[in-house]
């Protein structure tokens, strides 16, 4: 391309601006692309547990530590938040979100959430996983940026 037949006006920082604001409405057209498929591939997921009475402190301890790995190591894990219900502190509820199902898949091979099944087998006397659909996936965006306030 011959650039001496640019217009002046195109030259210097009008075409920095105008490329720069390409480059944004382009980024921003990928974001809103990313976020569609985020909502269509994410992964939620309530587990409830119950303990047995006599393991709860041992549990909860343990529990932490697997959660504060998971997402800490797994970049699939978008979170794991461990929960106990106050009137009755061996009734564990867990919310989990996971980017994709490949994501939790993984998550269940991993070496911590292994060590964490191994370590709690014998506490745990019931466990139910319920899979769930958000109903206002826009907002879970802002819950995690007021997070980081």
């Amino acid at each position: 391309m011959d650039f001496t037949k640019i217009p002046k006006a195109l030259n210097g920082k009008r075409t920095l601006s105008i490329i720069t604001l390409f480059m944004l409405i382009s980024c921003d057209t990928v974001t809103e692309t990313n976020k569609d498929t985020w909502r269509d591939e994410v992964m939620i997921r309530m587990a409830e547990i119950e303990i047995d009475s006599a393991y709860v402190e041992e549990y909860k301890a343990i529990l932490k530590q697997e959660s504060e790995a998971s997402v800490r190591l797994e970049p699939g894990v978008i979170c794991i938040y461990p929960m106990f219900e106050k009137e009755s502190p061996s009734k564990i509820k867990l919310l989990e979100i996971y980017a994709s199902k490949k994501a939790y898949e993984s998550h269940i091979q991993s070496p911590h959430f292994k060590t964490y099944k191994e370590r709690t087998f014998k506490m745990v006397k019931e466990l139910k996983l319920v899979d769930m659909e958000a109903i206002d996936s826009e907002s879970m965006a802002m819950i995690f940026k007021k997070l980081e306030q």
